[in-house]
């Protein structure tokens, strides 16, 4: 008698990632909670980082690649007056200054970096040089001439705390930008140094720590979740398994630069439709 093969499972999960597992671990506690193993997340999290990790598993992995294009909010603590190697507090400290901040002094610092900004990767990042990620030839004690990156800054507010080296802050960034090179580059600006500590991601595009769930317990959701904030075309059933089968719309059904999620009668996801190399291409999920 043959052997059933385990059924596929498709969908996306809001994990609230607790500090001390990788992202890779949380990934592979739900490989063996829902027996699959095409699973991916859409921005990789710190081990003593905590919060939003947004999951796509089975076909909805092909879908991860829009969802993790969002602009993300952070918070954390900024020590003053301590360098570490990792530019957070799991590091080795490499350089300390005595500095006297004033809170007025903090917040103008922090408001020159909102816009348009330069980052480098720091060497712990898994960017990847040649081929190798950075964080691996960091470990290697090997140098990388690492290229710096533009990133996009909406809000980073400073507070004090009880400390007058510790203040609070709350950033909301493009995909790709660095918290921890943040920090470091405003302890720089105030005449000395910084590292980060408790960073949570508290938004990953529009999904929120409010729907995120610790990883043994967070929901199975529809795949179409993942692309909940790309606009979106209603289909009738007709156009609905044109679509299915890989058909395209007539043009004027599009409005924008996209991509579009085409979804049928029901609300459920068809298809998503983009623009590349002046063309419409179709990404269409298996029902």
């Amino acid at each position: 008698m043959a052997r059933r093969r385990p059924a596929t499972v498709h969908g996306s999960v809001i994990v609230d990632k607790p500090p001390g597992p990788t992202s890779h671990d949380v990934v592979a506690l739900l490989r063996r909670r829902f027996g699959e193993r095409r699973i991916g997340h859409a921005g990789t999290l710190d081990p003593t980082a905590t919060g939003v990790l947004v999951v796509g598993i089975g076909s909805a992995t092909r879908l991860l690649r829009f969802a993790t294009a969002g602009r993300k909010s952070y918070e954390c603590e900024i020590v003053f007056g301590v360098e570490t190697s990792t530019l957070d507090a799991a590091g080795e400290i490499v350089a300390t200054w005595c500095m006297d901040l004033e809170s007025a002094e903090v917040a103008d610092a922090a408001a020159g970096f909102v816009g348009t900004i330069s980052q480098l990767p720091p060497m712990v990042s898994a960017v990847r040089v040649g081929g190798r990620r950075l964080h691996e030839i960091a470990r290697s004690g090997e140098a990388a001439a690492r290229v710096p990156r533009q990133v996009e800054v909406y809000q980073f507010d400073v507070e004090p705390t009880d400390d007058p080296l510790v203040y609070r802050a709350s950033v909301d960034c493009s995909a790709g930008t660095y918290v921890r090179t943040l920090g470091a580059d405003l302890g720089s600006a105030l005449g000395g140094g910084a590292h980060i500590r408790a960073l949570r991601r508290t938004r990953s595009g529009s999904f929120s720590l409010a729907e995120a769930e610790l990883p043994e317990q967070a929901a199975l959701r529809p795949p179409g979740e993942l692309v909940r904030d790309l606009l979106q075309i209603r289909l009738s059933d007709y156009d609905a398994a044109n679509a299915r089968q890989g058909a395209h719309l007539a043009a004027d059904r599009y409005e924008g630069s996209g991509p579009w999620t085409l979804v049928d009668p029901d609300g459920r996801l068809v298809a998503v439709h983009e623009r590349a190399d002046g063309r419409l291409r179709a990404t269409v999920l298996p029902s």
